[in-house]
């Protein structure tokens, strides 16, 4: 597993940035139908919950691939700060402890890469999934409040998965 560095936790909080810019419709628009505009956000959500899942995978392709990614958001959000605002590279942004998902929420993470794969293929939010997957890879260990996130979606995912197939099996 990766760590995330400031770069990483930069290029997560960029994509979440860019996001809500693009989607705020106004104060106006908003406090007239809140859910309407609520609810577009719904899919970059889900979006960011499966990337910290898929980042707390500690192996296969699914986590081979967050890994990877994770790697170059790092590189990526490295170089910017330091040729754009003159910082350091490869600082760690992790939390002290991560939870890892057991063999039955790695199955459950399987079966809802599955699901994204299909969402992001048919959907007519495909750039809201990419980009919410790709944001909670960014964040999903990070030191703050979207770190923190990772423990109940883990544990819920474990959960889900003990009790899926512990009926099954």
């Amino acid at each position: 597993m990766n760590i995330v560095t400031l770069g990483g936790v930069t290029v997560g909080l960029a994509i979440l940035v860019h996001h809500l810019v693009g989607w705020w419709p106004g104060h106006k628009p908003l406090r007239k139908d809140p859910l309407k505009h609520l609810g577009a956000l719904l899919p970059f959500l889900i979006a960011w919950a499966y990337g910290v899942l898929a980042v707390l995978g500690v192996g296969g392709l699914v986590g081979w691939i967050a890994d990877t990614a994770l790697w170059i958001s790092n590189w990526l959000g490295d170089v910017a700060l330091v040729w754009g605002v003159g910082g350091t590279t490869g600082r760690s942004a992790t939390g002290t402890s991560y939870l890892p998902l057991t063999q039955t929420g790695g199955a459950v993470l399987l079966l809802l890469t599955v699901a994204m794969a299909a969402a992001v293929k048919k959907s007519r939010h495909g750039r809201d999934l990419k980009f919410g997957a790709w944001c909670g890879v960014c964040l999903g260990t990070s030191a703050g409040i979207a770190g923190f996130a990772a423990v109940p979606l883990a544990q819920a995912a474990n959960w889900a998965g003990a009790t899926l197939y512990g009926v099954v099996a």
